[in-house]
């Protein structure tokens, strides 16, 4: 069975998706509060974190800062973690259908296999300052490493492939969440924003991901420019 630690605080809650996820093929373990969850997410290893933001003694924001925090200096991904509005790797807000619980976290391991590019697989991109080594899951910036998560990294890449065109939200969450785009889900919304918050972060001139209003995003690319010659 797929492990998984929950914490939350809400032990109802805790019993009826430990139940039902558990008639799924998950063992879940559970935490009440965020120093114990957190203990259980360093000390063991899950395929997936469910991280509830208000929690007693750490909140979630915490938690996850230094799970991140911790995973870096060990060198190991902590993207699989569903939380709300944390920067996690996936959003889901209360209440919610156990069965979208699912679904999220069906989606986001089968998300991280196909991350798990095997070594000379991949390809380099580069567009206006930003490289890319899909293989070695690399990105920068004007030279500036992009630490991004799993989800920012495939942002960018399929942003990248289709620079100064408009990808709708449709492709890019089917293509990058694993999942069909619904108009109320805000999760691409804040993935596309986190991501859009660190590139600026490494380039002066900013306003590199474009939001294009009821379609989608375009990674913005200079026109050429005309000579002196052209009418």
């Amino acid at each position: 069975m797929e492990p998984i630690l929950l914490i939350d605080d809400d032990v109802e809650l805790c019993s009826m998706l430990s139940d039902y996820l558990g008639r799924h093929g998950y063992q879940v373990t559970l935490a009440h509060d965020g120093k114990t969850g957190l203990g259980k997410a360093l000390d063991g290893s899950y395929s997936i974190t469910l991280l509830d933001v208000m929690l007693p003694g750490l909140d979630g924001f915490e938690v996850l800062r230094r799970l991140r925090a911790a995973a870096s200096a060990r060198g190991d991904d902590v993207d699989r973690i569903v939380g709300l509005e944390i920067g996690a790797d996936d959003y889901l807000p209360k209440p919610f259908n156990p069965r979208e619980l699912l679904a999220r976290i069906r989606a986001i391991v089968r998300r991280s296999g196909k991350a798990e590019t095997p070594a000379g697989a991949g390809d380099f991109l580069s567009v206006m300052g930003l490289e890319m080594d899909t293989a070695a899951r690399i990105a920068r910036s004007n030279g500036i490493a992009l630490d991004l998560t799993d989800v920012e990294f495939g942002l960018l890449q399929t942003l990248m492939r289709s620079a100064g065109e408009v990808v709708d939200r449709e492709q890019l969450a089917e293509t990058v969440l694993g999942r069909k785009f619904h108009p109320f889900d805000r999760s691409l919304d804040m993935h596309v924003s986190r991501l859009r918050h660190k590139l600026d972060a490494a380039n002066s001139s900013g306003d590199q991901v474009k939001t294009i209003r009821g379609i989608g995003y375009q990674l913005a690319v200079p026109a050429p420019r005309k000579l002196s010659g052209d009418r």
